[in-house]
């Protein structure tokens, strides 16, 4: 049965039971219906001086509660917006599929965030981010979103006009963020791929390049995205392998019609081929990611007709083909919020959406500066905005004194 049908048949076959109940924390509903559902999440307190009213409706096992803003993910970009709304006495919630699967979690080593030492991994750099937010007041749950209502006209309710639909419960919100990042998929994982992601596969260049210095990098992909990040991957890479399926010396020769690869930019393409440490494997796809307990060992590829493979030895494997990339993640969003051609969300400087309420930040939004400081900036913006949108404000206010 989907998350819908779920969702429908609670609707159907249940009654409606309205509970108020008063708690002396930070907007926490019903501790009890949460204990006898048994779930893992754990719920976070602020100080207990703090008294707040939460409404819980009851919809058989679905509940429905109440936020100012409702956050759906909890990456950099998230986090950091939690943080700033929590500190304006905005009732915060973070939704969460999985805080160990984002392109901040399954980075070993973050060396370009300031003022944080280079030693610190993607994970914990992350839980701090997290920790901070809760220490707020945020709440943060792990949940899987898989249908939002936008627009007052579709939730029937004139303050909370934002619904969030997870199979366990139904989040009702003034003002929502998309915080989901970018690391959707365009096809099937090749194998291997996912069993070492983090542990030699990425898919940023630019975060994860400095860290195979001298070494011998596969690069797989004929996109403009695969070029530019093979060439940064010069810059650092002994030898840079770029694996493309089709006949792309042909291509750039005029051989094939241009027109049938947009996405692809021919003058990089020739640029990145004209690299000393650049080996072009071209009619070649890959096959698998093949590695043992100290990460990637190497990629197995396969010659267009050839019926054979071949293992290339390399350190890291760098995937903007099928199965890999960064497809920003709205799937959820079903065309509630426009997008643009690359599937990014489209915002206004303020983080907007193509909906008043509704805002994007971070990767979701298809930008080429996906770095965690850009992330949380964006988070940091967006969260302003909301503050000044959700309290009629003229002007921005800058901070908030929390005591």
């Amino acid at each position: 049965m989907s998350y819908i049908q779920h969702f429908l048949l609670c609707l159907l076959l249940s009654s409606f039971t309205v509970t108020t109940t008063v708690v002396s924390s930070f907007h926490l509903p019903s501790t009890a219906s949460f204990q006898t559902r048994n779930r893992n999440a754990h719920l976070r307190r602020s100080s207990p001086s703090t008294t707040t009213t939460t409404t819980s409706l009851q919809l058989g096992d679905m509940e429905v509660l109440e936020y100012d803003v409702a956050i759906i993910g909890g990456g950099p970009a998230g986090c950091t917006c939690a943080l700033y709304t929590s500190r304006a006495d905005l009732k915060t919630i973070i939704l969460d599929k999985n805080p160990a699967s984002g392109a901040l979690a399954i980075t070993s080593h973050i060396a370009n965030y300031p003022g944080v030492d280079r030693t610190m991994s993607g994970t914990e750099l992350l839980t701090q981010m997290r920790e901070q937010a809760i220490q707020y007041g945020t709440r943060y749950e792990k949940a899987q979103v898989f249908m939002i209502d936008v627009k007052e006209e579709e939730t029937g309710d004139s303050v909370y006009t934002k619904c969030v639909y997870t199979p366990d419960f139904t989040i009702k919100a003034r003002a929502l963020v998309l915080a989901t990042g970018a690391m959707g998929r365009v096809g099937k994982p090749f194998p291997g791929e996912k069993e070492f992601l983090g542990q030699g596969v990425s898919y940023c260049a630019t975060c994860d390049g400095a860290f195979y210095r001298d070494s011998e990098v596969a690069v797989y992909g004929a996109s403009t995205e695969a070029i530019e990040e093979a060439m940064f991957l010069t810059k650092f890479a002994s030898t840079v392998h770029w694996i493309v399926p089709t006949d792309i010396e042909k291509e750039l020769q005029g051989g094939l019609d241009v027109e049938k690869n947009k996405i692809m930019d021919h003058d990089e393409a020739m640029q990145l081929m004209a690299c000393p440490n650049v080996k072009l494997w071209t009619k070649t796809k890959l096959g698998e990611v093949i590695g043992d307990m100290s990460g990637v060992t190497g990629v197995r590829v396969q010659k267009v007709g050839s019926g054979s493979d071949e293992a290339i030895p390399v350190e890291g494997a760098f995937i903007y083909g099928n199965g890999g990339g960064s497809k920003p993640i709205t799937d959820f969003c079903q065309s509630k919020v426009e997008l643009d051609e690359g599937g990014g969300v489209i915002v206004d400087e303020s983080m907007m959406t193509s909906v008043s309420g509704v805002y994007a930040v971070g990767d979701i939004r298809n930008t080429d500066y996906k770095q965690v400081v850009v992330a949380a900036s964006d988070g940091c913006i967006a969260a302003m905005a909301v503050e000044k949108f959700l309290n009629n404000r003229k002007m921005i206010k800058v901070d908030w004194i929390h005591r």
